[in-house]
Formats: C-alpha cells, structure tokens, sequence
C-alpha cells in the first residue's frame, strides 16, 4: 500500500507542477502583451520560474521512489 501512496503523491505533486507552469506563462505572456519592451526582461524570468516548477516535480518523482 505504501508504494501506492507514493505514487499518488506524486501525481498530485505533478499536477500543482502543471498549474504552476501554466500561471507562470499565462503571466509572462500578459505582460509581454501589456508592455512588448520589456520582454528581455521578462523572458529570462518565465523561464527561470519554469525551470524551478520543473524541478520540483522531478524532485518529487525522486522522493516516490526513494521513500
């Protein structure tokens, strides 16, 4: 039962991954579309935030298989 568990945890953890890609776009893209000169310095932004969503939930794929 504990390996189950895991695995719906993670799939939970996944699924908060995805929404919050989804917000981190949706904002850079409306506020590129509100201000088109500022995209150099929104886009380096968008993509660290992406890049630390991403993380997190190859970080909890790791935590359910190893707990």
């Amino acid at each position: 039962m504990d390996g189950s568990l895991n695995l719906i945890g993670y799939g939970l953890a996944s699924i908060g991954s995805a929404i919050g890609v989804g917000l981190i776009f949706s904002a850079y893209i409306n506020g590129v579309a509100r201000q088109p000169e500022a995209q150099r310095i929104l886009q380096p932004i968008a993509l660290l935030g992406f890049a630390l969503a991403e993380a997190l939930a190859i970080l909890a794929l790791v935590f359910a298989f190893v707990l």
